[in-house]
């Protein structure tokens, strides 16, 4: 899957949402509805609460997986519907269940709102299955287990395609098989307004990480650098940069520490900086991040 991470953003399952006409509400809405739950969106081109209220619904309705379906009907060219049931503004939803107006509600809701209307609906949580989904490939990935990771990064992008986390997965997933312009092209697909968020920033650090190391030399050369002048900050803040890049946490934390104890203001505080940027990059739970955390409290506050 690593491989075709770039093609992966596949369309939702076909048929849980679809637009209506006058002609075809009884089948696509009032038998549709005696199988599972069915929403019908009143929306128009002109209205704008309309355009912030259809793609959430849209996202919800997928998330639900064939729990409930989404009907959209432009009242412009259908008004004969929406006058027959009194609807007077836009956007409305009407939920209609075995054939029957259930529950609604007027105006564009934030997501968390519209989940919890279909969640009142199904009597179902909505969305689980991704959040459990997430755990396990976020543990794949801090198990080293990148190829697995991205598999279910991927699965979960299939379904849902804006979903930030899965995104930030999939290119950490890239960063630790070296497929760096891969990971780039990845997180350029994160929003403008999301990129602040924790696990964007992580694959962000972890991406800044690998690009670091290949500016730097070998680890044979650096520790020979090291050994022969072990107050050659900057040959041992290299040494700590390529090691990381070979896996090799612990030592790279030891190396950092070093820094931070002899001369904590060198480099402007380069050394600190660089094992938060670490720390950033592996992850609040892997082992290396937690141990090198409590080191770093330890020589900063003793």
């Amino acid at each position: 899957m690593l491989q075709s991470g770039g093609e992966m953003l596949a369309a939702a399952p076909e048929g849980l949402v679809k637009e209506a006409t006058t002609q075809s509400f009884v089948k696509d809405v009032i038998e549709e509805s005696k199988r599972q739950p069915v929403l019908i969106d009143f929306w128009a081109p002109w209205c704008g609460p309309c355009k912030q209220l259809t793609p959430i619904l849209e996202k919800v309705v997928k998330a639900a997986k064939g729990k409930v379906k989404l009907v959209k009907m432009n009242i412009d060219d259908h008004p004969a519907i929406p006058g027959q049931m009194g609807i007077q503004s836009i956007p409305a939803v009407i939920a209609f269940v075995d054939g029957k107006p259930a529950d609604g509600f007027m105006g564009a809701l934030p997501e968390s709102q519209v989940m919890a209307f279909l969640e009142r609906l199904t009597k179902d949580k909505i969305g689980g299955e991704a959040k459990d989904l997430l755990k396990a490939a976020d543990a794949a990935l801090i198990e080293g287990n990148a190829a697995a990771a991205a598999d279910i990064y991927a699965q979960l992008l299939s379904e849902d395609s804006a979903n930030v986390h899965a995104l930030a997965g999939l290119a950490r997933c890239y960063v630790e098989t070296g497929a760096i312009e891969k990971a780039k092209q990845t997180l350029a697909l994160v929003p403008e307004s999301k990129r602040n968020e924790a696990p964007v920033a992580a694959a962000r650090a972890a991406l800044d990480v690998a690009e670091q190391a290949s500016l730097v030399g070998p680890v044979a050369e650096l520790e020979h650098k090291v050994l022969g002048n072990p107050l050659d900050h900057q040959a041992r803040f290299d040494l700590a940069v390529a090691l990381n890049a070979k896996g090799k946490r612990a030592e790279a934390v030891d190396h950092l520490m070093e820094i931070v104890k002899r001369d904590r203001k060198w480099n402007e505080d380069g050394a600190r900086k660089q094992l938060v940027q670490f720390f950033e990059a592996w992850g609040p739970a892997d082992e290396a991040t937690v141990a090198g955390r409590k080191r770093l409290s330890s020589i900063l506050f003793a």
